[in-house]
């Protein structure tokens, strides 16, 4: 994770909230129709796995890290990191067809998908400690994991707690804190890596233990997609703090103050795209009365309309906590 040199930036921390690091989940998977899928893949190269940012697709992996998407943005087979907010949606990858008891495992998540990658870590190999960014049930966003192949010596720890997930199990894991994997075996360890949106319905495959602890101001739920009849009405420009415009950037920072940038609401290729200083940045999804969350990315950051082109109300959420800042709008 990389921050900008800008005066007004807050530092980036993890983020620890009251419920436990990781679950254990339902249900339980086949494993050696997981491995014989993962056999099948293993006849294609699998490249480096990457970061992403706000400015797009990061560094490579610096050691011995491999992915194979199954599900990506735009279904691209290069694409190894796990997307974010930006003009992309998510498609599964030809990949995916290879596999079909992935697949079944897949489409039994009972939540819109955003990746789903192979992820190798070779033997020997470890991450520095680090931790995502807003990618937990307070921003709507989950990984999940599916071991595969694994060997008494690969690891991963979250939250100074050291996890050896078995083939075939189904976990939750709170990567917004602090953690690191490891592989001091001598083969490789092989996860399936689910990037899912949160819905009541994927909450209800948690273990009770695990929601009594949890509290409702700690979830937020993704918002189903409201289709739109007439694009042309939503076209308008307004400035924006650049803050804004960085769905990395620290909870409210986007209200101190700070410098300003051109935004504008077009339609390019029939869908609505929020334009920075005329260079098109994010595809706008419409989640009903006039409100749009960013492709690639949940309502942790939203951009409303108020009826009648009377303004914008630009939108971040935790959570239960929401932050608000209105701007005004020109036709």
């Amino acid at each position: 994770m990389e921050t900008q040199s800008l005066a007004y930036r807050q530092v980036l921390e993890p983020v620890s909230f009251g419920h436990p690091s990781a679950a254990r989940l339902l249900p339980v998977f086949d494993p050696d129709r997981l491995s014989a899928d993962v056999d099948e893949l293993n006849r294609t190269q699998w490249a480096l796995q990457r970061n992403f940012t706000t400015t797009g697709p990061g560094r490579w992996a610096a050691f011995d890290w491999r992915a194979l998407p199954l599900r990506s943005p735009t279904g691209s087979v290069e694409r190894t990191d796990p997307g974010g907010a930006g003009l992309d949606d998510f498609a599964d990858t030809p990949w995916l067809e290879q596999a079909p008891y992935l697949a079944e495992v897949i489409r039994s998540v009972p939540a819109p998908l955003r990746t789903v990658r192979l992820l190798a870590l070779g033997a020997g190999a470890r991450s520095k400690v680090h931790f995502e960014t807003k990618i937990g049930l307070p921003w709507a966003n989950v990984r999940l994991h599916v071991p595969i192949i694994t060997n008494p010596g690969a690891s991963l720890m979250i939250d100074g707690v050291v996890h050896r997930w078995q083939p075939g199990s189904f976990w939750f894991g709170d990567f917004s804190r602090w953690h690191q994997v490891t592989n001091d075996g001598d083969r490789v360890r092989v996860h399936m890596i689910i990037d899912s949106f949160l819905t009541p319905e994927l909450l209800k495959l948690f273990p009770q233990s695990f929601l009594d602890q949890l509290s409702g101001d700690d979830v937020l739920f993704i918002r189903p997609e409201v289709p739109l009849a007439d694009l042309e009405p939503y076209r308008c420009a307004f400035d924006v703090p650049v803050a804004f415009t960085d769905w990395e950037e620290a909870d409210g920072e986007f209200l101190l103050p700070q410098p300003r940038v051109r935004g504008a609401i077009e339609v390019r290729d029939g869908r609505l795209v929020l334009a920075v200083d005329g260079s098109p940045r994010f595809a706008l999804t419409h989640v009903g009365d006039g409100e749009f969350r960013f492709a690639g990315w949940t309502e942790e950051r939203t951009i409303h309309l108020l009826p009648g082109g009377t303004g914008v109300v630009l939108r971040t959420r935790q959570g239960a906590s929401v932050r608000e800042l209105a701007v005004p709008v020109e036709g």
